[in-house]
């Protein structure tokens, strides 16, 4: 099994599955407020679906000064997550004390 990591502002901490891994963005790391409609989000892989779930391509591109290799690079990111994630045991976990 691969290591997962966490990948934010230079964050070293590396997880054995993916769920600890978005556990670990969604508790430890600072929420983030979406720069096209304000939305705050957790950071990592919950940022990453609320951009491309909620808006389009063109608009993150605008809002966040992006190029087509940062969408594509997300997008990588956000499909390799949801093809390997258990994404009900993410939602119960977090409804666990931490």
């Amino acid at each position: 099994m691969v290591p997962w990591a966490c990948g934010i502002d230079g964050c070293d901490a590396v997880f054995e599955d993916v769920e600890s891994a978005v556990l670990h963005q969604t508790r430890e790391h600072q929420r983030h407020e979406c720069k096209v409609c304000g939305t705050i989000v957790p950071d990592g892989y919950f940022a990453i679906r609320h951009a491309f779930d909620e808006h389009t391509r063109a608009e993150y591109v605008r809002a966040y000064d992006a190029d087509s290799a940062a969408v594509r690079r997300r997008e990588q990111v956000k499909r390799e997550i949801e093809s390997e994630a258990n994404l009900q045991t993410v939602v119960e976990r977090l409804d666990e004390s931490p």
